[in-house]
């Protein structure tokens, strides 16, 4: 078996950290390409370029070369303030590139603008030019249309980029200074008192075996972040205060309206898988109760909801990181042998961050590097089923933007409903495989639950978020709310959307949790449940194509940002999301889960 390094390799896109020459020497050119760009958008005139559209072609160019500049900087700047969230000068680095990119976006606006204003003549000249030819190109022209006719004068859309410098962004980067103060007092088995970082401390509050580590855990977990609270209230009542202003000055009609456009989806869509899953939810609190009842206890509390079910004189499995890598590719091949392919590639060039130590930030992500093509991956691995399965999850998305790179930048921008779906298939395969490999009942059912861990957090939990987040900016449009208020949506929510399975609930969720505070995507959890059904669909697919599903998929991912996520679902799948039956389809699936579950079981309660 191979030997892979926990730590990723950074220096290999800009040497030095966060002090990095290189990366200096890069923000300089960025902003030079910038002022060039600048200059030449305001010279530009398209009737006088139209037809052949020339100068154009140049531009969009322009703005291709610094969008990748732009990412793989901020790539590699977070990535080192993810890894390290004491690196003070990180920061200060973020800051001057949010400057960069500011100065940027004020360039693009105003060119979208001028695309906007193009007579419906020479509109359809520019639709023959060999640019408007390239894989999904016009699609996202025509998006660039429609936005340009939404903004206000260069001079407004300016003033709000620079505003939100120090206001949206500034507020965004505040709470990531909140976490980084956050540290969770806990006893180890020496009866020493330590202190883990945020992540380290919800790791194991969700994992630990032992029901009592949970327990006392969480409590302490809850007090923590309810001593700053007010803090966090703050930074959201301002954050998204300053996004609803900014819906308010663009004549915005609702507050979901941009996120649905960003994902690229029709309302239509979004309601009818609430509605779907709505409908559903009752084999998942049977299956919540029934897990409760395997604890010993009548309902199921909180902290438990991720808990590891150990039954008889089964030991949990535990993966090495080496052994994970191995375990990933090996199943990754049955499927794909380029998933698996480039997986091993990832391993073996250091692109994954996964070491368990105190200062790096909670949870997981994966970034792209697009002047380099390649990804990274951060995580804290723990070694059980869960750390295997998302760092299946994270190399879901690195492949995706893997079959991606030789399009044109605008092309490879697909929306977060979509990027969920690459990781959640990644996911699946590797917890289909778990499952096969089963040798007991008690270790089926173990590892149906750690399958169903995902449902649950997709139907309950991100349910939950959704109906938080829309009922937060429901009262946001009105008022500034309190700590308490905002603690009572939440409990509201989770209420509502675990219809009646918890004992206990997580009060300040709400401050806890990251995708509440990131400025440049809105509602950070609808996208999630999207992905894990619409991968669903997929995975059905790959499991009755016999031969041709790696060409399929590989198809469906390059058009992930080339046209509406209902035309991808009818061109790739031949369904219809705006209607039940693709949604209910898919949670059948999930529900045979679920019944082999009760039934394996209900002779150990």
């Amino acid at each position: 078996m191979m030997t892979y390094s926990l730590t990723w390799d950074l220096e290999s896109i800009f040497a030095g950290g966060s002090q990095s020459d290189e990366l200096k020497a890069r923000m300089d050119q960025l902003d030079q390409e910038n002022k060039l760009f600048q200059t030449q958008v305001a010279q530009w005139e398209a009737e006088t370029d139209a037809p052949l559209f020339s100068a154009f072609v140049e531009l969009f160019g322009q703005a291709e070369t610094i969008q990748k500049g732009l990412a793989q900087c901020f790539s590699f700047v977070v990535g080192i303030q993810s890894a390290n969230v004491n690196d003070k000068y990180a920061k200060t680095v973020l800051g001057k590139l949010y400057e960069i990119s500011t100065d940027y976006h004020n360039v693009l606006n105003p060119m979208m603008k001028k695309v906007a204003t193009i007579s419906e003549k020479n509109w359809a000249a520019l639709k023959e030019t060999p640019l408007a030819q390239k894989h999904g190109v016009w699609f996202n022209l025509e998006e660039w249309r429609r936005k340009g006719k939404e903004l206000l004068s260069d001079q407004e859309e300016a003033m709000i980029n620079h505003l939100s410098i120090d206001g949206f962004v500034a507020w965004s980067n505040h709470y990531d200074t909140i976490v980084a103060s956050i540290n969770i007092p806990f006893i180890d088995e020496k009866g020493e008192e330590i202190q883990l970082s945020a992540g380290q401390a919800f790791n194991k509050m969700m994992s630990d075996p032992d029901p009592a580590v949970r327990s006392k855990l969480f409590e302490v977990w809850e007090k923590t972040w309810a001593e700053k609270a007010p803090l966090f209230a703050d930074t959201l009542n301002h954050l998204d205060g300053f996004r609803l202003t900014n819906y308010q000055l663009h004549d915005v009609d609702h507050f979901l309206t941009p996120a649905l456009q960003y994902n690229r989806m029709k309302k239509e869509t979004l309601d009818m898988m609430w509605a779907t899953i709505q409908k559903n939810k009752q084999p998942f609190v049977d299956f919540l109760t029934r897990k409760a009842q395997l604890f010993g206890k009548d309902k199921m509390e909180w902290q438990d909801q991720d808990a590891p079910i150990i039954l008889g004189n089964l030991e949990e499995k535990r993966f090495t990181f080496d052994q994970a890598a191995d375990f990933i590719t090996t199943n990754f091949q049955k499927f794909s042998p380029k998933m698996a392919s480039f997986a091993k590639q990832a391993f073996e060039k250091s692109w994954i961050e996964a070491e368990d130590r105190p200062g790096k930030r909670p949870g997981g992500y994966c970034t792209g590097l697009p002047e380099s093509q390649e990804s990274r991956i951060f995580m804290t691995y723990g070694e059980s089923i869960n750390e295997v399965s998302t760092l299946a999850h994270e190399l879901g998305h690195a492949f995706h933007s893997h079959v991606m790179w030789d399009l044109p930048s605008v092309s490879q921008d697909y929306a977060m409903n979509v990027a969920e779906t690459a990781s959640t298939f990644a996911e699946l395969i590797v917890a289909d495989a778990t499952v096969r490999e089963a040798s007991t009942p008690e270790e089926k059912i173990n590892l149906l639950d750690i399958k169903m861990q995902n449902a649950i957090a997709m139907f309950m939990n991100i349910h939950a978020r959704f109906l938080f987040e829309t009922n937060f900016y429901e009262t946001r449009q009105q008022k500034v709310l309190s700590d308490e208020e905002i603690t009572q949506l939440m409990v509201d929510a989770q209420k509502e959307a675990y219809a009646g399975a918890l004992a206990t609930y997580h009060p300040h969720f709400w401050a806890s949790k990251l995708h509440f505070y990131i400025d440049d995507v809105p509602f950070y959890n609808f996208p999630y449940t999207f992905g894990y059904l619409f991968s669903m669909g997929i995975y059905a697919y790959a499991q009755q194509a016999e031969g041709q599903f790696e060409d399929h998929y590989i198809a469906l991912l390059r058009d992930t940002a080339s046209m509406t996520t209902e035309e991808l679902a009818q061109k790739h799948l031949g369904v219809d999301l705006t209607q039940p039956d693709f949604w209910q389809a898919a949670i059948d699936v999930i529900v045979k889960d679920i019944d082999e579950f009760m039934a394996l079981s209900k002779d150990f309660v």
